[in-house]
C-alpha cells in the first residue's frame, strides 16, 4: 500500500505499556530516499527529550486511525541514548542506538555499494518536513514545489520503507494540479538552495497523469504513469503483489 508521509505526522506510537509518543517528522537517506527513522514527540511524560526510532521496530500500522504499534516499553525509550534536539544525527549516535535497540545497521550495505570512505562517519539524513516546499526545476524552468511524499509501506515486512514519489504542486503554472515524480529520477538535489532538478521538460510534467490527493495511488495508476514516461517499473520482478 502507498501512503502519504503527512499521514504519519501525529500518528501515535503505542508501546507495550502505553503511548510512547507521536510522530513529528520522518528522516530519510538523502541519496536513496529510504526512510531511516521516525522522529518522535514524547509529549508530557518525557518532556524536552528527542527520540528517534527505526521503522524496523514498528510491528503494525493502522493508517486510518493514525496508530503504529511498537514492541517497546516506556522505560526502554527513556533509557535510550540521548540525542541533541537541534543537531543532525551522527553516524556515531546511530551506532549507539542500533546497539541499544538491537536493530540492524543499514549503512553496512551502503558501504558495500558506495564505498566505506564515502559513508563512514556520515549519515546523510534529511527531514521530510524540511524538504517539503523544495522547488522542482525541470530542464527548461521551474514547474512547482514538493507538497508531500508517498511512501511504500509494503516494506514494513520486506525491508526498509521507501519514498516512492514526490507529490508536486504545480502552483502558479497549473493552479490546483498535482503530479507525481519519483525522487530517484532526480538528477540532483541542492540542499542549500532547496531545489530538486529533474531531467524532464515542463511540458512533459504538465501533461503527465494527474494525481488526486483524495484518492489512493493504485498499481493501475502507477502503470499509466511509468508507461507515460517510458521508464522501467520499479516493481518488475520484485514479487510484490500487483
Amino acid at each position: 500500500m502507498l501512503v502519504t508521509i503527512s499521514r504519519l505526522y501525529g500518528a501515535s506510537l503505542e508501546g507495550k505499556d502505553g503511548r510512547v509518543g507521536t510522530v513529528k517528522d520522518v528522516l530519510f537517506d538523502g541519496q536513496d530516499w529510504k526512510v531511516r527513522y521516525l522522529d518522535v514527540d514524547t509529549g508530557k511524560w518525557l518532556p524536552g527529550r528527542r527520540v528517534i526510532l527505526s521503522p524496523a521496530v514498528v510491528h503494525s500500522a493502522d493508517h486510518a486511525n493514525q496508530q503504529l504499534t511498537v514492541p517497546l516499553t516506556r522505560q526502554q525509550v527513556e533509557d535510550s541514548p540521548p540525542l541533541e534536539a537541534e543537531i543532525p544525527v551522527s553516524r556515531q549516535k546511530e551506532m549507539e542506538l542500533a546497539r541499544y535497540y538491537a536493530w540492524g545497521t543499514y549503512w553496512a550495505s551502503l558501504e558495500a555499494s558506495r564505498g566505506k570512505a564515502e559513508t563512514q562517519g556520515t549519515s546523510n539524513l534529511r527531514s521530510t518536513r524540511a524538504v517539503s516546499g523544495y522547488h522542482i526545476r525541470a530542464m527548461d524552468g521551474e514547474i512547482g514545489h514538493v507538497d508531500d511524499f508517498i511512501m511504500d509501506d509494503e516494506a514494513w515486512e520486506n525491508g526498509p520503507w521507501e519514498i516512492r514519489y514526490l507529490i508536486v504542486d504545480t502552483g502558479r503554472w497549473l493552479p490546483g494540479r498535482h503530479v507525481l515524480v519519483p525522487p530517484l529520477w532526480a538528477e540532483s538535489i541542492d540542499w542549500e538552495t532547496r531545489r530538486v532538478e529533474v531531467g524532464l521538460t515542463r511540458e512533459l510534467i504538465e501533461r503527465s497523469p494527474e494525481y488526486d490527493p483524495e484518492e489512493p495511488v493504485n498499481r493501475r495508476y502507477e502503470e499509466v504513469l511509468y508507461d507515460y514516461y517510458g521508464r522501467p517499473r520499479y516493481w518488475a520482478g520484485s514479487g510484490h503483489a500487483v
